[in-house]
């Protein structure tokens, strides 16, 4: 299928699970048959799952922390560059279109992550909500499962950090508050550029730029420590916009300015090629080569320390835009630290004090 923009999303095509035995394919295009034009329009499927656990342990040390838990699998927000696609596949499903059509939850997470906080082995260690899809994207509105794990972990006093690009966090100010009041509460705002016009492409049903920094603002104001995040940064789109997102972040209330540089690992890098083809065709070449001078050659580099960071005098230039963009603007300001000694495992103490 050639690559052509679909509205709300942000695969173009239609690609094959890797791991799939047999697949579906059209040999030959014709009126009567366009099948797989209206399975692409189909509308977002939400499946319920079952898993017996929720926490994962993070092994990579380019991801904060040591453990992270997701209340969805896969993710309606249709970000064309997401490295969590592949995981997809583990599911049977495709990294493309059914990444972001069809959504797996699990309304047993609050009572898993109970089960795993009551445990003598647990020491309330920070968690990472979202360290693979966002745990408040759309379907979070409908579902909240994400509220009730946030009530779970206050019971607890259970340190957690967030990262998302949904301004519905701020739904959850009046958990985040109290919580922030402990140090047991940290909010990143992936806000990656100030064009709406790429980011309606670029992440199709993620909250506009604006209601992202309102977002900002309003956790700020609730004495809740935000930072920014530009991830991820991607050359020839949006890194010309590293200071004016510092900037915009800055005024609105964030602390600290993280990033991530663009990598596209598995299925990632046809389906970032296809999402160039349609968008961007006369910037396709360009951006294809700069990434690759970032990552040795490849457009993905799977090197712990380096993969988000990239290297090479293209990366080099985003590492010191960014350390510029920190200097200006988040001078001598910091996330504070967790306060993870105040975690109890029975919560009902909690009352004595």
């Amino acid at each position: 299928m050639k690559p052509r923009s679909i509205k709300g999303r942000g695969a173009t095509a239609h690609l094959p699970n890797r791991f799939a035995k047999q697949q579906l394919h059209q040999e030959h295009a014709e009126g009567i048959d366009e099948w797989e034009e209206s399975e692409c329009e189909q509308h977002t499927r939400a499946i319920e799952i079952y898993p017996k656990t929720i926490l994962n342990k993070i092994k990579s040390p380019d991801v904060p922390g040591n453990w992270g838990m997701n209340p969805y699998q896969g993710c309606e927000h249709g970000c064309s560059y997401c490295y969590a696609r592949n995981s997809h596949e583990y599911w049977g499903y495709n990294a493309s279109l059914d990444f972001e059509r069809v959504i797996l939850f699990k309304r047993n997470a609050p009572q898993l992550l109970k089960k795993a906080l009551h445990q003598k082995s647990w020491k309330g260690e920070p968690i990472l909500l979202s360290g693979n899809t966002d745990c408040y994207q759309p379907l979070e509105k409908e579902k909240k499962i994400t509220r009730e794990v946030l009530k779970v972990m206050k019971q607890h006093r259970q340190a957690v950090g967030i990262i998302t690009k949904n301004a519905l966090v701020t739904r959850d100010i009046d958990i985040l508050q109290e919580m922030a009041k402990l140090r047991i509460a940290q909010v990143s705002i992936s806000i990656n550029g100030v064009d709406e016009a790429i980011r309606s492409k670029l992440e199709p049903r993620t909250s506009t730029y604006r209601k992202r920094l309102e977002a900002i603002q309003k956790l700020s104001e609730a004495g809740i420590p935000v930072r920014a995040l530009v991830a991820p940064i991607i050359p020839g789109i949006n890194d010309h916009e590293i200071q004016r997102v510092a900037e915009q972040a800055a005024q609105a209330g964030a602390i600290d300015l993280g990033y991530t540089y663009i990598r596209l690992n598995g299925h990632l890098s046809a389906l970032f090629e296809q999402w160039l083809q349609a968008y961007f065709p006369d910037r396709k070449k360009r951006v294809l080569s700069l990434i690759r001078q970032s990552h040795k050659g490849k457009l993905n580099d799977s090197t712990f320390g380096q993969r988000m960071k990239g290297d090479g005098p293209i990366a080099n230039a985003i590492h010191q835009q960014i350390a510029l963009a920190k200097k200006r603007y988040f001078d001598g300001k910091k996330m504070p630290d967790f306060q993870t000694d105040l975690f109890k495992r029975d919560h009902e103490q909690l009352s004595l004090f």
